[in-house]
């Protein structure tokens, strides 16, 4: 049964156990990043039956808000732990570990925050290439509850200062726990941890590649499209262009691209999009100029939420529309519309696995379509995160131009713009974002940073400009680096640039007679303003 499973499944498989930590899904990209394919799964999803259907060959218990001496606090199912493959709980996932297999969890009176040193106890194969010459090792702790007596069978194999049971194991039956977090940067070998556990200790080769991915996400998407035709919402962006060329590759002309101009677009990027697109693909493409509906229904609204929920139903009504053409053009409707969504947007919208994370802000593209459209959606990206879209458009084959654009959101400058959106402001921030970008890649350093752009500030400020006082608006300038999009630090330009893009922009784009720079990191912050 297992070997008929293995050849279905075509790959090795490692199951994560979400417990509703922020962070769960680094845990999933360390683990693509070595090959090893995983899903994230809710803990009250996972039972025995899924465990049998799965059929993971390791995993791993997430971290999680509670605590373990909660009443009706999350907890593994038993089978989880009677599968027979190797197991690591992660902070609250050690605490689960200890409290279900016969050990005991106290609150309160121990707790570590931040950075933290650890030091090796015992070697084992869980810190091969860890701890040269007897050093200490840098991890990132966030725990309110320790363990106060382990499970039986279990031994420590690190310790901390706060933490006494760092990382223990049970050498028996290969479980493993730790109650720092190895999935973040801020526990700089971490990633080195997490490869001992799946290709060391489990055994695993790590099998899994973009290329199969791809043939995956194919049979996936014909599956499911059967001989139905695909509606796909085109932005010009990195996810929407490979999504496109994805489900164009998997049913050729059943699907048609409509590139939706909301108004709140980029300088120039309606034309630059549509005509780098049709040049380069073959693909039956519907240019809409909606910029009046959207900036009329956008007129008043200071909302962030109100704006994205007013864009998402436009979008909708606009692809509603384009489906009723293309069945009278085509004898046949459109049972599926297609999107760009990927796990950033989704898991910051609602929890992606059913657990118990919080809502950060909703997503345009996220939480379903009304039910007057009849339709279906086919998102091929929704469980990637934004570098391996990107490695999967060259899989693909897409050009850099489309590979290597920074990330624009779906509701555009709407979200640039805090407060009331007028089609004044929206060209003033697109001259001024024009020069900032233009000044980044004059300087090289467009391909080092994961997303810039300007923010029309809804502030005023007093200036002087030929011996006269002027009142006109703020401009922040955004610059970040990161790998996902989950975790983010700003860009650090030197002073010299900055001074050169706020003279540029001061002088070339009449409003604006001040510029400031945004020096947030996420978290705290997200990356867009709104």
């Amino acid at each position: 049964m297992a070997d008929q499973k293995h050849a279905q499944n075509k790959h090795e498989r490692a199951l994560i156990v979400d417990f509703g930590s922020q962070v769960t899904q680094l845990i999933a990209r360390r683990l693509r990043e070595s090959g090893v394919y995983c899903e994230i799964h809710p803990f009250n999803k996972v039972d025995a039956a899924f465990l049998n259907a799965y059929d993971p060959q390791a995993v791993i218990l997430s971290g999680g808000p509670a605590s373990v001496t909660w009443e009706d606090s999350p907890r593994a199912d038993p089978a989880v732990f009677e599968l027979g493959v190797p197991v690591l709980g992660i902070c609250y996932g050690q605490q689960v570990m200890m409290q279900q297999l016969g050990g005991r969890v106290e609150s309160g009176t121990s707790r570590e925050f931040g950075r933290a040193f650890i030091e090796q106890v015992a070697e084992d194969p869980l810190l091969d290439g860890l701890f040269e010459a007897g050093a200490q090792e840098q991890v990132w702790m966030s725990h309110g509850d320790h363990v106060a007596e382990m499970a039986p069978g279990f031994e420590v194999i690190a310790k901390s200062p706060g933490a006494p049971v760092a990382a223990i194991v049970d050498r028996a039956r290969n479980f493993y726990a730790t109650q720092f977090h190895v999935e973040v940067v801020h526990t700089p070998h971490g990633a080195t941890i997490l490869r001992n556990f799946t290709h060391g200790i489990a055994g695993l080769k790590g099998d899994w590649t973009m290329a199969a991915y791809r043939e995956e996400a194919i049979e996936k998407i014909r599956a499911q499209v059967g001989s139905g035709r695909v509606i796909c919402g085109l932005s010009g962006g990195v996810d929407s262009s490979v999504a496109a060329v994805l489900i164009h590759e998997a049913i050729g002309e059943q699907l048609t691209c409509v590139y939706v101009d909301h108004g709140l677009m980029r300088l120039n990027e309606s034309q630059e999009v549509v005509s780098l697109f049709r040049e380069h693909y073959n693909i039956p493409l519907v240019h809409v100029d909606a910029s009046e509906l959207f900036l009329g229904k956008l007129a008043g609204v200071s909302d962030p939420e109100r704006k994205r929920k007013i864009i998402g139903g436009l979008f909708i009504d606009v692809f509603e529309e384009e489906a009723g053409k293309i069945a009278q053009s085509t004898g046949q409707r459109a049972d599926f519309l297609a999107q760009g969504t990927l796990y950033p947007d989704v898991i910051e919208s609602v929890s992606a696995i059913g657990g118990p994370s919080v809502t950060i802000k909703s997503h345009h593209n996220v939480g379903g379509l009304p039910e007057r459209m009849n339709m279906a959606l086919v998102e091929p990206l929704r469980d990637l995160f934004k570098d391996e879209v990107r490695a999967l458009g060259r899989e693909l084959g897409l050009p850099e131009a489309f590979v290597g654009r920074h990330p624009f959101p779906g509701p555009g400058l709407a979200i640039r713009i805090p407060g009331e959106i007028t089609r004044e402001k929206a060209d003033t921030l697109r001259k001024a974002d024009a020069i900032y970008i233009e000044e980044i890649k004059a300087a090289g350093l467009y391909d080092e940073i994961w997303q810039a752009f300007s923010v029309l500030l809804p502030v005023n400020t007093v200036g002087v400009m030929g011996d006269e006082r002027t009142y006109e608006s703020v401009l922040a300038l955004r610059a970040v680096t990161s790998t996902d999009g989950m975790t983010a630090d700003y860009y650090p330009y030197d002073h010299a640039f900055l001074g050169r893009v706020a003279t540029r922009i001061i002088n070339e784009v009449k409003g604006v007679n001040r510029v400031v720079y945004d020096i947030t990191s996420k978290p705290p912050g997200t990356i867009e303003w709104e």
